[in-house]
């Protein structure tokens, strides 16, 4: 009997596809010989690599480059048992159908899916209490998923490793520290995914952590370096070295990992660096759904501030100008990093 072959559909963002994890690690452990297929945009590629419980990656942006009849014969040559659309996606949805992959899971929630799937799962996120890997993981309950996991046995099955080496370069930067001292990534964009804390907060608690004695790295992509670029070079005395636009994904894992920890919105770094065992700590806002009971980071050294206000309608009415990720101070971030300790390298 050949061995079970499961899709899963991601195709959304980095961070998206770490909260993904799961439901590939709940496969590995109760199908054992199974192989599990990510299907997602080109950019998380490093993502899958970096993941035990993935095999392979199925690149969608290179899919949709395809006739039509190539895609669904790429479908087929996956011989997949079963795909989990744990992202609607509605054109890998009707390809699935088309490729006649037997079990197509999706929500009751999408018109398309009742039209493309053959097993609906009833789950509603909107409203839900619980985390999104908890969610992601509802969709298996046709695969056996019965007894609904507890945030601390997911966050077990969120799990990356470096699947790239870092550049001597880097190695010696990183290694150059003192005892007693940390090397902290601070993020401060989004691009558009979560709220920000804001460049004047990133400028405070940089010179926070450079008098405490530790050596901060600012990260980014090379648009957003050019657009902090008069930022950064305001703050250049406080900074370690400068990151924006300088790795690409698979190296940015490898530096996370080597690194102490890691300070951001509720973004795809953040959720890297949870996963892969470093200090993560995320800022957000108590604004549902974007609280960090549902997006929060998962992993052994993970954690969050958010300001304790119940209502935060103002801020969704004005999203640019939420004031209560704002007001979280930059001496009390300091203040949490303050009880790090230096971690081993991976």
């Amino acid at each position: 009997m050949s061995k079970p072959t499961f899709l899963i559909s991601r195709t959304d963002a980095i961070g998206d596809v770490v909260l993904t994890l799961p439901v590939a690690g709940w496969l590995k452990q109760h199908y054992p010989d199974c192989r599990v297929v990510l299907i997602g945009r080109a950019y998380t590629a490093a993502v899958a690599a970096a993941c035990p419980w993935v095999d392979d990656f199925l690149n969608a942006d290179e899919l949709w480059q395809l006739p039509e009849s190539e895609q669904v014969a790429q479908l087929q040559s996956q011989t997949a048992t079963a795909i989990i659309h744990v992202f609607p996606n509605k054109r890998l949805a009707r390809l699935a159908k088309l490729a006649r992959i037997p079990m197509r899971i999706g929500t009751r929630n999408r018109v398309f899916h009742w039209l493309t799937c053959n097993q609906l799962v009833a789950l509603s996120r909107r409203h839900s209490p619980l985390h999104e890997t908890q969610l992601n993981l509802q969709l298996l309950a046709l695969l056996g998923y019965r007894e609904p996991l507890a945030l601390k046995k997911v966050a077990q099955l969120v799990r990356l490793a470096p699947a790239a080496p870092l550049r001597s370069e880097y190695q010696q930067l990183l290694a150059a520290r003192q005892p007693g001292q940390l090397n902290v990534i601070l993020h401060p964009r989004s691009r558009g995914s979560a709220r920000e804390w804001g460049l004047a907060h990133f400028s405070q608690l940089a010179r926070l952590l450079y008098a405490a004695g530790h050596r901060v790295f600012i990260s980014g992509t090379a648009a957003e370096g050019e657009e902090l670029a008069e930022w950064l070079r305001e703050n250049a005395a406080f900074f370690t070295a400068d990151l924006t636009g300088q790795l690409a994904l698979p190296e940015f894992i490898a530096f996370i990992a080597a690194a102490d920890g890691l300070v951001a919105g509720s973004t795809g770094p953040l959720h890297l660096a949870a996963a892969l065992g470093r200090h993560a700590l995320g800022l957000y806002p108590p604004i549902k759904p974007m609280h960090p009971g549902r997006w929060g980071p998962l992993g052994p050294h993970a954690e969050y501030l958010v300001f304790d206000r119940p209502n935060c309608q103002d801020c969704r009415a004005r999203p640019t100008a939420c004031t209560c990720i704002k007001a979280i101070e930059a001496a009390t971030v300091a203040g949490q990093i303050a009880h790090w300790q230096p971690l081993p390298t991976t």
